[in-house]
């Protein structure tokens, strides 16, 4: 035990591995200490969502940027049904207006399903349109849930949006702040 002891002293590794662990254990107790949500996930309930985000990608979130004098903006929402337990399928509608007439139709399908009703991992179809020109995603996404009561989430998310079109659309990292209710 003795000899154990001095290799792990000698051993930085071996120290980043223990810290790995022990932040893993940690981080799993604190995941299921805070799993008790009452069933905001559960079947047949629904999910309305509201984030933050860029344009870039055709996205259904609130966006305003002003550069150079000229204003940007975007909002739109994402809706779900719960089809069982922690599985929600989502669609989503949104609008950009870009300035000078160029505006944006923004659409979204996707399901999202919550890891122990409180780590949400998601996939879905995104596209945009404007005047019959279109670009289309798919974006990935996960994030962590931390419900503020019964019926409201703060959701951190990293979110990976792949172009199906090089030439129209490039694919994009974003991070966002989601909004979610439940009922």
């Amino acid at each position: 035990m003795l000899y154990l002891y001095i290799n792990f002293k000698q051993n930085n590794i071996m120290k980043k591995i223990m810290l790995a662990a022990v932040i893993a254990v940690i981080t799993m107790v604190s995941v299921n200490a805070q799993s008790d949500n009452s069933g905001q996930t559960s079947k047949g309930k629904w999910l309305i969502e509201a984030n933050t985000g860029s344009m870039a990608t055709g996205n259904t979130a609130f966006t305003l940027t002003s550069v150079d004098g000229s204003t940007y903006w975007s909002a739109g929402v994402d809706a779900g049904y719960f089809m069982m337990d922690d599985l929600a399928l989502k669609v989503g509608l949104g609008y950009s207006d870009f300035g000078g007439g160029i505006n944006n139709f923004v659409y979204k399908v996707g399901a999202k399903y919550y890891f122990n009703s409180q780590i949400p991992v998601g996939v879905d179809f995104t596209g945009t349109s404007s005047d019959g020109d279109n670009a289309n995603w798919v974006g990935l996404q996960a994030g962590y849930a931390w419900f503020l009561g019964s019926n409201v989430a703060i959701e951190p998310t990293l979110r990976y949006n792949i172009t199906l079109d090089e030439l129209k659309a490039p694919s994009a990292f974003q991070a966002l702040i989601g909004f979610s209710l439940f009922f």
